[in-house]
């Protein structure tokens, strides 16, 4: 699937390679450290907006439920949220990257010995089996990081469905949407000036060169991000610094100077457009919660059917 996924993206026109690669173990903790940085805003909201509304959003959920978390990474904001649920009967993580996983896992068992912690190695874009004996109980979802906003709008539409099928109806979702914002604001959460996220967008570089058996200079590329104001959405490329052939895995990709590697979209929403998102795929607005400069929110959705 990835050597497929790379041929078909650098063979395109324009190029472009799925986000979802960037998080083997080396982008993971890239990511993580992304999360940190003074430019990045959404992570230190999201997680200040479930301190603040913990209470209320545990209210929605039902005493003993299972809470299914969609590409869970870092265990940092369940943790936060595991303060205001004592009666979550088990926590499912769901994430590709699988020896990351276990390691949060692992840790988050030995930390909440009462929690049934029951990892899944899944690509959750995709409809996905749930452990043993968790369908019987009531089920909820967490989706946080705006990670929503890297699909397409028809494609998240898609993915809040997978969602719905999986937790089944009368369930709740509890999902991170980045919202609207000053373009500088935007672009320097996404081009900080320490160049992690560009070495997080180069990472996948890396990781072709290490799995696939290619040949890429990874230093013949330099990271771009920008604010596509029509799209509503930031983009990430990879841009080659010269004209460069590529190999992988025996075939050769051509590329001119200046051309580049589409590698991840962020679609930001008003409430009022992501609420109609929902919509679209069987999802109602219970609530959304926002900090006070209008940063980001936090929704909770329940499934109609």
């Amino acid at each position: 699937m990835f050597l497929a996924d790379v041929w078909d993206g650098l063979a395109a026109s324009p190029k472009a390679l799925p986000a979802k690669y960037f998080y083997d173990a080396a982008g993971s903790a890239l990511f993580e450290q992304i999360t940190a940085l003074p430019e990045y805003y959404p992570t230190r909201t999201e997680l200040r907006i479930l301190d603040e509304r913990g209470p209320a959003l545990a209210a929605l959920l039902p005493q003993g439920a299972a809470l299914v978390e969609f590409g869970s990474g870092s265990t940092a904001k369940l943790r936060r949220l595991l303060r205001h649920l004592p009666g979550l009967s088990a926590y499912i993580p769901v994430d590709v990257s699988g020896e990351f996983l276990t390691e949060q896992a692992q840790a988050l068992r030995g930390d909440f010995p009462d929690l049934a912690v029951e990892a899944v190695v899944a690509d959750f874009t995709r409809p996905f089996a749930l452990p043993d004996g968790i369908r019987e109980r009531a089920l909820a979802g967490f989706f946080p990081g705006s990670t929503i906003g890297n699909f397409e709008p028809g494609e998240a539409a898609r993915l809040l469905d997978v969602f719905g099928r999986i937790l089944g109806s009368g369930a709740t979702l509890v999902i991170g949407v980045d919202l609207v914002k000053d373009r500088d604001v935007l672009e320097a959460a996404y081009d900080d000036a320490a160049g992690v996220t560009a070495a997080f967008n180069l990472n996948l570089l890396h990781r072709i060169n290490r799995e696939l058996d290619a040949a890429i200079d990874v230093e013949g590329f330099t990271h771009r991000a920008f604010f596509n104001a029509r799209a509503s959405r930031v983009e990430m490329h990879l841009v080659s610094r010269r004209a460069q052939s590529l190999r992988v895995a025996g075939r050769s990709f051509a590329f001119a100077e200046g051309e580049s590697i589409h590698t991840e979209n962020s679609y930001k929403y008003t409430l009022d457009s992501f609420r109609a998102l929902a919509a679209r795929a069987g999802w109602a607005s219970i609530e959304a919660w926002t900090d006070r400069d209008g940063l980001f929110s936090v929704h909770a959705l329940r499934r109609d059917a």
